[in-house]
């Protein structure tokens, strides 16, 4: 029975060979932004659960960092506007409590973004505290940019933020993540992905934004090459499923868990927890045996070290285990 509801839940999944042609339903301009997580941001867009949205985001820091900044942009930089998400949408269906699927139909390049050192912020901020810049050319039709006139280095485009509203009226900074999602800053969370997050709010108020063309895992300096961008994604709400406290994810090859966390050590251990429950509550499968199996077969990874006060750290678990549960 377990695996059969499962199966209602994920093989929900989608396949992104099917929407390859999709149109999108209604689209909405880099104007429709905010830059705060809150129940009390009202909607740009109401819709019905399986709606295909086709969102345009500016770069992270709003159009401060063009094509053609300096430096001294950099060091002038405002940061009130940072992090312009689009959204948020409104789904009718969503109550408090079920789960958001978002599948990522499409991610579209612009022809540039930008990477910069942030004085104060980044991992290795005692050793790196001088600001620098690089503006990078995005080749859209390889998806390859160069780094230090170079070294080619192909793009892997994702949203470092996407969340639903988290069931607060105080104005939350995007810059950690948190359980609403936010910036999560997960590479993995690439075109042909579904996310899945809980619901704290009705209507669920789904933004996206701060996209990235590249990024390793960890993010280390404290950005990756932020750059505007376009996504095409679908909405859909899940009613009577097993309750997910925090963001999960899916590809066609692995299912993932995330766990934020003020240090590596609590979102581990939030990570495995989230993994532990996930199978053993889907699958035919005992609490001891699923952790047991997670430490042969579940791979740990750190998404974002930076986004002061939280960490993320994810746990990827491939499907080829999961048919055989």
């Amino acid at each position: 029975m377990k695996k059969i509801i499962m199966m209602t839940l994920l093989i929900g999944m989608w396949s992104c060979t099917e929407d390859a042609t999709i149109k999108p339903d209604y689209i909405l301009s880099a104007d429709k932004k905010h830059n705060k997580f809150s129940k009390l941001i009202p909607p740009v867009l109401k819709v019905s659960s399986g709606a295909v949205i086709k969102a345009i985001t500016n770069e992270a820091s709003d159009g401060q960092l063009h094509k053609k900044a300096e430096l001294k942009d950099l060091i002038n930089i405002d940061f009130g506007p940072i992090h312009p998400l689009t959204g948020p949408v409104y789904v009718e269906e969503a109550e408090v409590g079920d789960i958001l699927a978002v599948d990522l139909i499409d991610i579209e390049l612009h022809d540039y973004g930008w990477q910069a050192i942030v004085g104060g912020f980044g991992f290795l901020t005692d050793r790196f505290p001088e600001p620098k810049l690089n503006i990078h050319e995005i080749d859209t039709i390889n998806k390859t940019t160069m780094f230090n006139g170079k070294i080619t280095i192909p793009l892997k485009p994702f949203a470092g933020v996407m969340g639903v509203a988290p069931d607060t009226e105080e104005m939350l900074s995007t810059i950690p993540p948190r359980a609403n999602g936010g910036n999560m800053d997960d590479p993995s969370i690439v075109e042909g992905t579904t996310v899945y997050f809980p619901v704290f709010v009705k209507g669920a108020l789904f933004s996206i934004g701060d996209a990235h063309a590249v990024q390793g895992l960890g993010e280390v300096c404290g950005t990756a090459i932020e750059a505007p961008m376009t996504f095409v994604y679908r909405l859909r709400v899940l009613k009577n499923k097993p309750a997910i406290q925090e963001p999960q994810y899916e590809t066609e090859d692995f299912y993932a868990v995330t766990g934020f966390g003020e240090t590596i050590d609590i979102a581990t251990k939030k990570a495995v927890n989230f993994m532990v429950d996930h199978l053993s509550e889907n699958y035919e499968i005992s609490a001891e045996d699923a952790y047991m199996l997670c430490s042969l077969v579940g791979d740990l990874k750190i998404a974002e070290i930076v986004d002061v006060p939280n960490m993320l750290v994810t746990m990827h678990f491939p499907k080829s285990i999961l048919t055989q549960l």
